[in-house]
């Protein structure tokens, strides 16, 4: 089955809002087995939604439309497409019994267009909207599926996976099973990662192995089809130990996982603690663990030393380390580290110092950054050499200290 994804809605165009339902559908359907082959934008305007409906259907077997279907005059999704169908509407007593008795119990009068949410295409398959008006609806015409859901994300996604997800189920001749993981991995660049695997990529049948960057991370997603969803693990499985077998050391999680979410879990579950000392990231990593449920019972606190003088009088950064070496030094990274672990007494100290640019600091080019990690018995430092904007700089920095205090937690391991 091919898909295809449709948003309705100028203000899409616009960019006051951003598409989000379409990447959420597509991770969606991509897990039942449902390749989407195009994603398309369109304003609210009835002639250019009936060419991109017309084209979609020439070229796909399930058209996905989101959007359009409220109570004003702009909406017009379900009466484009009703109309380049040949079939009517009609009043769903379901959804109108629905829509009025929302307006009675909170006491608000019901205007005449709100009826208009309670029509939907002659024919369709009905799915409620539990969490607004609007109902959703699934058309089958000429061999085509077509799938009308509202725009708000908020009644998009209980929607689609209580009442779609099943109703397309039903409707795929292939009723294999549809498994999939993705291995998670920092420290090693998307190219790095594609010549390593590259034999591997170009020869990729059951399971698909589909790469992915983002935020200075790459994801590899294995997919894999079978009768059965331990048949489906077992052939990722096999995959798994070959990518494993390559580049296993810069994988860091699975699925969902995140660096911070990765490096609270192992030390609350090792019962250790960390305090953070930044200066170039300016609070940064302190910020990823905290945004962690749990990370409470690991997080002690942090000093943000971003002048020289913070360095020096609260984090009692010795004043000759700075003039002799600079701020921007593995010997400031190191002090910064043990400091901050002596003063806040937690397992782990981390520091950051750096050139975030744009401009040179002490010599030294934008993209310049020591990473330091004390344990109290032995103080390893990081040289990194970032490129990127500033705020790219700063991220990939806090990245970085996150994967080097999970490495050396997990099995006193570094990076090259």
């Amino acid at each position: 089955m091919k898909a295809e994804i449709i948003a309705v809605g100028t203000e899409l165009l616009l960019g006051q809002i951003a598409n989000t339902n379409a990447q959420f559908l597509s991770q969606k359907l991509a897990e039942i087995g449902v390749d989407v082959y195009y994603h398309t934008v369109v304003g609210d305007n009835g002639k250019r939604m009936a060419e991109v409906f017309h084209t979609a259907r020439s070229r796909s077997d399930l058209i996905i439309i989101t959007g359009g279907l409220g109570p004003t005059e702009d909406d017009i999704t379900k009466e484009t497409l009703a109309s380049l169908l040949g079939l009517t509407l009609e009043l769903d007593a379901e959804t109108w019994r629905r829509i009025k008795a929302f307006f009675k119990q909170r006491g608000i009068p019901m205007s005449d267009n709100n009826r208009k949410q309670a029509e939907v295409i002659r024919g369709s398959e009905v799915f409620p909207n539990n969490n607004g008006l609007a109902a959703g609806m699934l058309t089958e015409n000429n061999g085509r599926l077509f799938m009308l859901l509202p725009g708000p994300p908020s009644e998009l996604k209980p929607m689609f996976v209580q009442y779609a997800i099943p109703a397309l189920r039903s409707r795929l001749n292939d009723q294999h099973i549809v498994y999939s993981k993705t291995l998670r991995f920092f420290g090693i660049g998307e190219a790095r990662l594609d010549d390593r695997l590259r034999d591997l990529l170009r020869n990729q049948l059951n399971p698909t192995i589909a790469p992915l960057a983002s935020d200075g991370e790459v994801s590899l997603r294995l997919t894999a089809k079978a009768d059965s969803e331990q048949q489906a693990i077992d052939l990722i499985s096999e995959v798994e130990q070959k990518i494993r077998h390559r580049v296993g050391r810069w994988i860091y999680g699975f699925n969902e996982d995140t660096l911070p979410g990765i490096v609270v879990r192992h030390l609350s579950e090792a019962r250790e603690t960390v305090s953070t000392a930044e200066s170039c990231t300016g609070g940064w990593i302190g910020q990823m663990i905290t945004s962690v449920p749990g990370s409470s019972s690991v997080f002690k606190g942090a000093i943000v030393s971003y002048a020289n003088e913070v360095k020096r009088d609260l984090l009692q950064v010795p004043a000759d380390i700075i003039e002799t070496y600079g701020a921007v030094s593995k010997q400031t990274a190191e002090q910064m580290a043990e400091r901050i672990r002596k003063l806040t007494g937690t397992t782990y100290g981390i520091s950051v110092t750096g050139v975030a640019g744009p401009d040179e600091q002490e010599g030294k080019k934008a993209g310049t950054v020591w990473i330091g990690l004390a344990d109290g018995k032995t103080t390893e430092t990081y040289p990194l050499q970032l490129a990127g904007g500033r705020d790219t700089i700063r991220l990939m920095a806090a990245k970085y200290a996150l994967f080097y205090l999970w490495q050396k937690g997990k099995k006193g391991e570094t990076i090259a």
